[in-house]
Order: structure tokens, then sequence, then C-alpha cells
């Protein structure tokens, strides 16, 4: 099996390691910078406290190289939010009739609404300007995917994989489909916690559902997880905007069973814990804004659910990001 990652990351760099090391596929990476230089030295190395585990790795670069792979069998996509239009482009020479498309990524992805009413074919503006990711990857290929891993880069190259070997596949229309079981097979092979689900948008929104506002409010407070919940009127203001995105999702088939209390009593588990969006601001990276907040306030706008609460920490996160240079202005 010939598998490429896109975005030798954290999550990226785990699930290649991972796979190759399984010994089913051959795994590619595309990488820039010194995560390239470093996977062409090291190959794909990931750290679970004291132990290190290795694989091989054909690294390649997205812009200059990614022709010269051919068709592939799995294409990971594990990038930033930011960067997903710029490299969408090098997944189009990999992409063969059956070759699958697997975003492990944060957030609500570029084709979350397509076929879904209100929405038809409409892109997303917030997370596809234009709908050119739409365009270079199309939606027969794709097979929705939720993470649920905690892993970081402490260097280019090297992961460090704190908790979690979750992943949640699925068709994007729903149901059940003889390569969905395939891929779970794979992954389960490979040693991720791998579960076929019959409805990934509303895995994908749950997840969001929590995210929504976990990360932002910690990116611009610069608190992690605990305080947060600890203090009455953040923990409120929270509760208050995740009660918009329910509504929202009860309008477009992904209705949550669930109270934001209920919630926080799940995220509060992890104690201490400095989400992703915190982590890239400590890291002067650009924030993943746009997956998380602004298409939310977007799709609520398409369904006419009202959102004060989302648009306010839309606001303040984003006005954060560009005085400190991490979201364009």
């Amino acid at each position: 099996m010939k598998v490429t990652i896109i975005g030798a990351g954290a999550i990226g760099g785990l699930i290649g390691q991972k796979l190759a090391a399984a010994g089913e596929a051959q795994v590619s990476a595309l990488a820039r910078g010194a995560t390239l230089a470093a996977l062409r030295e090291r190959g794909w190395r990931v750290k679970q406290g004291e132990a290190l585990a290795t694989a091989p790795v054909a690294a390649a670069h997205p812009l200059e190289d990614a022709a010269k792979l051919g068709h592939q069998d799995l294409v990971v996509i594990a990038v930033k939010g930011p960067a997903l239009l710029q490299v969408a482009s090098a997944v189009v020479p990999l992409l063969g009739p059956q070759t699958l498309v697997l975003p492990a990524m944060n957030g609500v992805p570029w084709w979350f609404c397509k076929g879904v009413a209100p929405f038809g074919d409409a892109p997303l503006a917030s997370v596809d300007p234009q709908g050119a990711i739409g365009a270079a990857i199309p939606l027969a290929n794709v097979i929705g995917c939720v993470v649920h891993a905690s892993a970081s880069t402490p260097e280019p190259g090297l992961v460090d994989h704190k908790m979690g070997r979750g992943l949640i596949i699925g068709e994007p229309s729903g149901g059940t489909s003889e390569r969905v079981q395939r891929l779970a097979g794979l992954l389960e092979r490979a040693g991720f916690e791998a579960k076929a689900s019959e409805n990934v948008r509303l895995d994908i929104w749950y997840k969001l559902w929590g995210n929504l506002t976990m990360n932002p409010v910690s990116a611009i407070t610069g608190a992690t997880i605990d305080r947060l919940l600890d203090d009455p009127l953040v923990r409120e203001f929270c509760s208050a905007a995740m009660r918009e995105a329910a509504a929202i999702g009860a309008k477009i088939g992904c209705a949550i069973d669930q109270s934001p209390e209920d919630r926080h009593l799940v995220t509060a588990k992890l104690g201490a814990f400095k989400t992703s969006m915190l982590q890239d601001v400590e890291a002067n990276r650009p924030i993943e804004l746009d997956a998380l907040v602004s298409v939310v306030r977007e799709i609520g706008q398409r369904v006419s659910v009202p959102t004060p609460n989302i648009d306010a920490l839309l606001g303040l996160t984003r006005l954060f990001g560009r005085v400190h240079g991490l979201y364009p202005q």
C-alpha cells in the first residue's frame, strides 16, 4: 500500500510512524524546511515517555517533488487549517480514482456542508475561500476523520505522544462502506483505536463543540483548561457559546444529546492541559481560528441561528491574533 502524509507535525508524524512501523504500507511524507531535513536524516521518530519509536520514510517537498510519488492508496492531510489552501495543489498529483484522502485536522473541514440543505454545493467561505480546496480534492475521495490524541513537536521531525490513540473515520455522507472498514482495519493494526462511524459529521461537530470555546479562550488568556473551568464567569460564557453551537448542530443533522456542563466534566479530567491553540500562540504560530470558530458563525448565519456569544469570541480572538501577528489582517 502506498501512503503519503502531508504535514509531518505532531499528528501527521504519529500516524506516519505507526503506519510505517506496522509494515503494511510504504509511507512517504511531504514536508518543508527543518522538518523535511530531519525526516530525511532520521526518519519518523515518536517519543512516548522514555521510549523512542522510529520508522523509515521517503520525505519530499510538497511543491517540488509531490508529482514524483505518483498515485497513492491513502493520503493523510495533517496540516494546520491556515496551511491547507497552500498544500491542496500538492494533493492533486497523488490522487487516483480509488485514492482515499483522510483529513486528520482540527475543526470543521471544507467538505462538511457539501450536499447539506441549505448549503448544496456552495463552499464554506471561512475554510475554503472560492471553493479552491474542494475543487482540488474531490469529495468522492474523502473519508471524514476525528482525531482523539494529544501530541506535540518539541523539535522538527520529533513527535512527543502524550496520550490517546483514537481515530474515528466515516463516509462524509454517512452510513457504512467497505473502504472505511478496510481503512479502519489498517489503522487498528498500526496501533490506533480506530472506529468506523455511521455519522462522522456528528462526531466532528461533537469534538468541535468543546474545542470551539476551550481553544480560543485559552489562547487569549494563556490559561490551562483547569483554570478556565474553575472561573464561573468564563465557564458560563463558554457554556452559552456551546448552547448556540448545539442549536446550529440540531439544524444540520448534528444534534448533540448532552449539556455543556456534562461536557465540562469530561474536559476537566484533562487537568492543567494546554490546548493546541495555546501551544500555537506560545510557539508564535498562526492560530486555527477559522476552522474552529469563524466557520461556526458562518453556518449559524446560513441556518438563521443567532450567535452573539460565538460572535464575541470570534471578535476577541481575531483581534488578539491580528495584534500578535498570528491571524491575517
